[in-house]
């Protein structure tokens, strides 16, 4: 029996709701997507829920259920898997967050992204910061992607029951950080220090000295968020299904969540998580991966960022351009020899700017697939595909089982 290959494909965030200006199409079925459509015509489509219908599911929870893992059982938070995604190094014992560089204007957050600062900028503020700040206990504090950054406290994963600082819109002063028992009282009470000390430095730094003369907003605050302690993955995805899976992503916590399952990350030159992200260094990288790897998994994100920006053209723009990377992949492999799942970790409708319960396009395409009757890819076009509304769960199953490497139950 002929093994195949597997390539998952993630356009972050996706799914999205009828758009007037686009006469009532989604962002998806507005764009030119002519190697999608080619693959839709020879495949099969369907809608998946990551989790569940109806529940808004983040980055995290919905790619650990993609990768079949119950994210009710494994999921400790956000923070430790951005931590990993930057390549730390991190014991059992260790408290992490997620944080944003964000601008703060007389105790009132006016941008929660900061302009959606630079990556160089952030790791050059968190640098500031980690060599200036000083606190009771040893931190680590690096920058991310663009306006996003990573707290590590050492040797306090006992406090990680506590709240943030980010009221999650502009125009609101930051919360204070709640607890919910003693140790994690001890861990506010450091976060509270940590966000006053960072922003003493940063609202002097010639970063954002520049920026205001610029008129961009400054990056002068930190929003602290996503506590998160040691998932509790009971077997890695590669041991699991007993493949060698690599992936290609730009962004941390994805990056993360990969590297905790057992995937080998790249991330090839010009590959950002931004809108100006190469996409083709992302689709060389594919194909020189799947000569070597049983399974690949490739994630993109400029998507995603159009729909919390509430710019369906930019989101139809993002989807073209993901497309051009995609059609270069199916002209490089041999398709009989692939199997190709191409979907969204969610849906990121821009009339929302947030992500929501909307179930999720999905594609598969490549050998041994039994094609159904649909003619492109797009929202209307899945809700009559063949392989109906599915859990994000089944997806790899499903491949794996195309790729001819699943197991019987039974006798």
């Amino acid at each position: 029996m002929k093994q195949r290959k597997g390539l998952l494909i993630i356009l972050d965030g996706l799914g999205d709701r009828p758009i007037e200006e686009f006469g009532g199409k989604t962002p998806l079925e507005y764009a030119d997507t002519p190697n999608m459509d080619r693959l839709a015509r020879m495949g099969i489509l369907g809608q998946q829920d990551p989790i569940k219908p109806g529940q808004p599911a983040g980055s995290d929870t919905a790619h650990l259920s993609i990768f079949g893992y119950d994210p009710y059982k494994v999921y400790r938070g956000r923070g430790y898997l951005e931590a990993m995604g930057v390549g730390l190094d991190l014991s059992e014992d260790d408290l992490a967050f997620r944080v944003n560089f964000a601008t703060i204007e007389d105790g009132i957050i006016t941008d929660r992204r900061a302009g959606r600062i630079s990556t160089e900028e952030a790791h050059e503020l968190a640098k500031s910061i980690q060599e200036n700040v000083k606190l009771p206990v040893d931190f680590i504090f690096v920058g991310a992607t663009g306006h996003r950054a990573v707290l590590v406290l050492k040797g306090m994963a006992a406090g990680y029951r506590v709240g943030e600082n980010d009221p999650h819109e502009a125009g609101k002063p930051p919360h204070r950080f709640t607890w919910e028992d003693e140790e994690s009282r001890k861990v506010a009470e450091i976060l509270e220090e940590f966000a006053r000390k960072a922003h003493e430095v940063l609202d002097k730094h010639p970063i954002n000295e520049r920026r205001r003369k610029e008129g961009k907003p400054v990056a002068n605050y930190l929003l602290i968020r996503g506590a998160g302690i040691y998932p509790g993955i009971p077997m890695k995805f590669t041991e699991q299904w007993k493949v060698r899976a690599g992936a290609v992503i730009a962004v941390s916590l994805v990056k993360g969540v990969a590297r905790a399952i057992g995937f080998d990350v790249y991330t090839p030159e010009g590959a950002t998580g931004e809108y100006n992200t190469d996409e083709m260094a992302k689709a060389r990288k594919v194909v020189e991966l799947l000569r070597d790897y049983d399974f690949v998994f490739l994630h993109f994100k400029p998507t995603d960022a159009a729909g919390h920006d509430n710019n369906p053209k930019l989101k139809a723009e993002m989807i073209e351009k993901a497309d051009r990377m995609i059609g270069y992949i199916i002209d490089h492999i041999n398709l009989e020899d692939v199997v190709i799942a191409i979907t969204g970790d969610h849906s990121t409708p821009c009339e929302v700017m947030n992500h929501s319960g909307d179930p999720v396009p999905l594609l598969i395409a490549g050998g041994g697939v039994r094609a159904d009757h649909t003619e492109s890819f797009g929202e209307r076009e899945c809700m009559r595909g063949g392989l109906g509304r599915i859990k994000g769960h089944d997806i790899v199953h499903i491949m794996m089982d195309l790729m001819n490497r699943s197991e019987k139950f039974g006798a």
